[in-house]
């Protein structure tokens, strides 16, 4: 995880919508499989105002690693979760008036106000109040005690389609939400409506603030093309061949018998699979980078291993290292790629990277992060240990021996 990275595309887009915009950095999904506190700590050292997450409980992590910067969650907060909320201090979105009302109740018991942000739902279809029930919903805010309404909010179904006509239907009819009488014009609240794509292809949608997702992490919203600015990828994902071996025509490699060899081929066995976030849709049509080049993924990607060939890369031995995402000699492995190959998004492959995967963080010096992990069937001695202490169970407490009877 490259933080350098974040701190680099944070300062990008700051200086793309200029000083008077704020900036969120989406942080949710442990931000996008990438490791929450180290990215807010670094975005919010670049720049960013504001952290967003979809859960409260992601909210209060990072207020337990001492993260003090304004969190807004954007998920619909059940009723059992509003405590955590008001005790966390987080900012609410809110979409309805029993959310509002249980918000309110939680945030007087602990006399407190809590901050929400009234969503409106212009086309989405997903979560908010539709551009009629504004009034309403706000009216309802005003009146409860426990609430300060600080912002107001919309999502965009297609900001990265090539006919912008929805995302310029949805401001408008969210423009509309602002002039409710009950908002009193909306001079005082923070507005808000921009993810990654709008921020790029609508300039006119940054409004007050603007949410950033995926291009925090150096990837495209775009499903064709690049945004007007250079963003930095800050994660590579690698690990190590753990065998290698030959196998003659006629082989078959992995369950199902998918890949039958036409030829004699040499075979590396990597120790990753789909419980780490190598994709199982990659299966016969992956690839990955060994000694700069490209070697592909034959037969069915499993759980905990995936085979490629090497056939074209004889100098391959055990322990070699081997990069499934990121740049390797002249050669690059990218998220979108994945992505494509998957039949999906970037967003799902990054996030979807297991939690057993170790995550090392490299600073903004761009220090070399250090090799990945050695592969099994190497001793203790040769394997990196772990940076955080393990907790050790205590014995119980030994009994006094009984006495016997005279």
């Amino acid at each position: 995880m490259d933080i350098g990275a974040i701190a680099h595309n944070v300062r990008s887009i700051k200086a793309l919508i200029g000083p008077v915009v704020q900036l969120m950095a989406v942080v949710k999904a442990d931000a996008y499989g990438h490791g929450a506190v180290p990215v807010a700590r670094a975005a919010l050292g670049a720049g960013a105002e504001w952290l967003g997450v979809a859960l409260p409980e992601e909210g209060t992590a990072l207020r337990a690693a001492g993260i003090t910067a304004p969190i807004l969650v954007f998920g619909p907060t059940p009723p059992f979760q509003v405590e955590e909320v008001v005790a966390g201090g987080l900012d609410q979105m809110v979409h309805s008036v029993s959310l509002a009302e249980a918000l309110s109740r939680a945030a007087e018991k602990r006399r407190r106000r809590v901050a929400v942000h009234l969503k409106v739902d212009t086309g989405m279809g997903r979560v908010g109040v539709p551009v009629e029930g504004v009034s309403r919903l706000a009216t309802a805010i005003a009146r409860l005690p426990g609430l300060l309404l600080r912002g107001a909010m919309t999502h965009f179904a297609a900001a990265d389609a090539p006919d912008l006509a929805h995302a310029r239907g949805q401001l408008r009819r969210f423009r509309e939400a602002l002039a409710s009488p009950a908002l009193g014009g909306a001079p005082s609240l923070l507005r808000h409506a921009a993810n990654s794509a709008a921020t790029f292809a609508l300039p006119e949608a940054r409004l007050d603030l603007v949410r950033i997702g995926i291009a925090l992490y150096g990837c495209t919203p775009f499903p064709e093309g690049a945004p007007p600015l250079p963003l930095r990828p800050a994660l590579s994902l690698t690990t190590r061949v753990a065998q290698v071996g030959w196998v003659g025509p006629g082989a078959t490699i992995s369950y199902g018998c998918t890949f039958v060899a036409p030829a004699r081929m040499r075979i590396a066995t990597l120790p990753v699979g789909y419980a780490d976030g190598f994709p199982r849709a990659l299966s016969n049509r992956g690839v990955v980078l060994v000694r700069g080049k490209r070697a592909p993924v034959v037969g069915r990607v499993c759980m905990d291993m995936v085979m490629v060939d090497v056939t074209g890369i004889p100098e391959v031995e055990e322990g070699e290292p081997v990069t499934l995402l990121g740049a390797q000699g002249e050669e690059t492995i990218s998220a979108e790629a994945w992505g494509a190959w998957a039949e999906t998004v970037s967003y799902e492959i990054l996030s979807g990277i297991g939690a057993r995967v170790p995550r090392v963080f490299v600073g903004e010096d761009g220090a070399a992060a250090p090799a990945p992990p050695t592969p099994p069937g190497r001793t203790k001695a040769d394997r990196p240990q772990p940076t955080a202490r393990r907790r050790h169970r205590r014995p119980p407490p030994r009994r006094a021996p009984r006495r016997r009877a005279p």
